[in-house]
């Protein structure tokens, strides 16, 4: 696929014919210098824009054509997001911003479930309290909770950790890598940080809107050169 912003002789090329798979019950991450079409990958992948050429599928469903009412019921059934602001509702409790998905998306969600999925990020105890009274790892948690209230096909994370501290980053990480392994989810992250490509079962590589290079289950010290070597 493609992604082209402007005409003619102003025309960017923010994806350049990139063609990829993400694994099912894998967990992917994108690397790349700043301005090399990494979020503009996870955005059209995820049907937050719409590529110029080509075609994107999830979960077998082809959403090229698709119109902004199937896109918009696509992202609330079968993706999730994660994102690096946490984007949770201040004016709501942690169970709320959890519940809030199913709750856009005509149905109403169970309270057990909501508390359930809390439970699983380590937040039990937590479950009336508002984003303010919540450190930054259980922010990025209860946001993970909610992407996971909906059991999306693939979940979306855009710098996860990036907000966060050290150890905070490990509890989040760990969260996902549980999520793929325990559960057999599918992730997608976009990270500028070796330590959570690290974490990935692959990393993608762009450089110019293209898929320069990839690595399998790689060290920390191995992605931190390759990416040297792209930004030099």
């Amino acid at each position: 696929m493609s992604l082209i912003y402007g005409r003619g002789n102003t025309a960017v090329r923010a994806l350049d014919d990139v063609t990829v798979a993400f694994p099912s019950r894998s967990w992917t991450a994108v690397m790349g210098p700043s301005g090399s079409g990494k979020s503009t990958l996870l955005h059209c992948a995820a049907g937050l824009e719409r590529a110029t050429q080509g075609r994107v599928l999830v979960a077998g469903q082809d959403i090229t054509s698709a119109t902004d009412r199937e896109l918009t019921q696509l992202r609330r059934t079968m993706v999730g997001f994660v994102f690096q602001s946490f984007n949770l509702i201040g004016s709501l409790t942690a169970e709320q911003n959890v519940a809030l998905p199913l709750r856009l998306a005509g149905k109403r969600p169970s309270r057990r479930a909501v508390r359930e999925v809390l439970a699983r990020v380590g937040l039990a105890d937590r479950v009336r309290h508002r984003p303010r009274e919540l450190s930054g790892g259980q922010q990025q948690r209860v946001a993970i909770a909610r992407a996971m209230i909906t059991c999306p096909a693939i979940l979306f994370a855009d710098e996860p950790t990036g907000a966060l501290d050290t150890q905070a980053g490990k509890v989040v990480l760990g969260l996902l890598r549980g999520m793929v392994d325990g559960e057999g989810q599918t992730v997608v992250t976009v990270t500028h940080d070796p330590a959570v490509a690290a974490s990935a079962d692959r990393v993608l590589f762009l450089s110019d809107g293209r898929i320069v290079d990839r690595l399998e289950r790689p060290s920390i010290q191995q992605v931190s050169a390759r990416l040297a070597r792209l930004e030099e």
